[in-house]
């Protein structure tokens, strides 16, 4: 009896320690475990999150705004944003509701997007006029949703399908992730999501490889037969500095079957002062981002000009933001802005209204506006800005922001006094002869904003 109850015991103590062995193998595989990355831009500020169980992690996040836009136009029409919409009016610009769910290595996470964000992004996805079904209302109140496995080797490998983001730019597609909130040119004119497959691979604590197969640039379909190639690397070997590479290659231009489009994204993100005990300032850190890419075949040539072969088209842009903490980190201090050239404007954010280049979202057999925004091969697209804000966090959840933000261009592009709707301002006001959307070449505006995560 004694040789059985002695047996027993072994046994059990003999599983307790291999379950514990496993524990502390499963803790060591955890990715960037142990590693501050509540500072980083285009980051979840928090540490943890209250809705945690065993299988779901619960996300709510509102977005709410209001801006004024010292151009003053009569139609309240934000041009060349995908945060901003309106003017002049409190606008809730995303209402997002889910979470992220897993149960024996299977894996998903669901995200919705309410708001005027449902038709900001959706409304720059030409793929949805190909073929049959409106997948700009299939998707438009979908921010993520894809599934995939867990597979428990190296520090982890992911498998995942559906729509997810893709950070092409650095800063995060919600507003309570990122330092500023009117994202510059870098960041607004490049994807928030893709739709396909990707694999995310960890082989250490520090690294992350993830490969793409996607249906294209920021398109709920594809404009040709030709699907989207690329692939993010993430290094951060301490909590302080954190280096990102993005590239992509595809087909992204309806119709041009030999146009292809080369992008390459990559970011530095450094903290370069720590001190959480301070009663003054507590911590400061930067974000650089730089970007290039062109498109060639079909009647454009990359980054040089050529009788034979066409126009150059290429994108290159930079931003750079610096964000000070101070007040037990409830307060933060930031400022920054960027650049970019665009020949051939096939990134530029075209404007909305009368001035649109392209058919109306809903019906297609409208055509687009009687004065569009011309982005043809060889035009030219120069712009530059600047901004800065205060933000005030009086705890992990909730953050009220105020922005001054200055954008100019080189060519006529942001919405003047008279709009880009029609002389009232109103689309049900017919549009009369020798009328022409009110676009200026600068814009300076203010930005308040309520934030919400839990």
């Amino acid at each position: 009896m004694k040789t059985r109850l002695l047996s027993s015991a072994l046994i059990s103590l003999s599983l307790y320690a291999s379950a514990q062995k496993d524990s502390v193998n499963m803790k060591s595989q955890i990715p960037f475990e142990g590693q501050d990355q509540t500072w980083v831009n285009g980051g979840d500020r928090r540490d943890s999150s209250l809705l945690t169980s065993k299988y779901v992690t619960g996300i709510i996040m509102l977005d709410a705004n209001a801006t004024h836009s010292f151009n003053n136009p009569n139609d309240h029409t934000v041009v060349g944003s995908t945060a901003l919409a309106r003017n002049d009016e409190m606008e809730v610009s995303a209402a997002v509701i889910g979470g992220e769910f897993n149960y024996d290595g299977a894996r998903a996470r669901i995200l919705t997007q309410f708001g005027t964000r449902s038709e900001l992004v959706p409304r720059n996805d030409g793929s949805v006029y190909r073929g049959q079904y409106d997948l700009a209302d299939v998707y438009r109140y979908i921010s993520e949703a894809y599934a995939g496995y867990h597979f428990n080797v190296l520090h982890g490998i992911n498998v995942d399908g559906g729509m997810f983001m893709s950070y092409i730019g650095l800063n995060s597609y919600y507003q309570c992730e990122n330092w500023e909130y009117q994202a510059s040119y870098t960041s607004d004119n490049t994807p928030w999501f893709f739709n396909g497959m990707r694999v995310q691979i960890f082989p250490s604590n520090t690294l992350k490889v993830e490969l793409w197969l996607i249906n294209g640039w920021q398109s709920y379909g594809s404009f040709n037969d030709m699907p989207g190639f690329g692939g993010n690397i993430t290094w951060q070997p301490n909590s302080n500095i954190k280096l990102i590479t993005n590239d992509y290659y595809g087909s992204d231009d309806a119709g041009f079957l030999g146009r292809h489009r080369f992008h390459s994204d990559n970011s530095l993100l450094v903290q370069y002062y720590n001190k959480p005990k301070n009663h003054g300032v507590t911590k400061m850190a930067f974000s650089l981002t730089a970007d290039i890419g062109d498109e060639k075949g079909d009647g454009v040539n990359g980054f040089t000009s050529t009788p034979a072969l066409g126009p150059a088209q290429n994108f290159v842009s930079a931003m750079a933001y610096n964000r000070v903490w101070f007040g037990h980190n409830k307060w933060a201090w930031t400022i920054g802005g960027g650049w970019m050239t665009n020949p051939g404007r096939y990134l530029v954010l075209a404007p909305t209204g009368d001035a649109s280049p392209f058919p109306n979202q809903y019906n297609p057999t409208q055509p687009a506006g009687t004065h569009p925004f011309s982005m043809n091969p060889g035009d030219q697209f120069n712009a530059w800005d600047c901004s800065t804000n205060i933000s005030w966090m009086p705890n992990k959840s909730v953050e009220f922001r105020i922005e001054f933000v200055h954008r100019q261009a080189d060519t006529p592009y942001f919405a003047g006094p008279g709009g880009v709707t029609s002389p009232t301002g109103y689309t049900t006001t017919p549009i009369p002869a020798g009328w022409a959307p009110d676009l200026v070449k600068s814009e300076d505006r203010i930005i308040g904003a309520i934030l919400f995560r839990l």
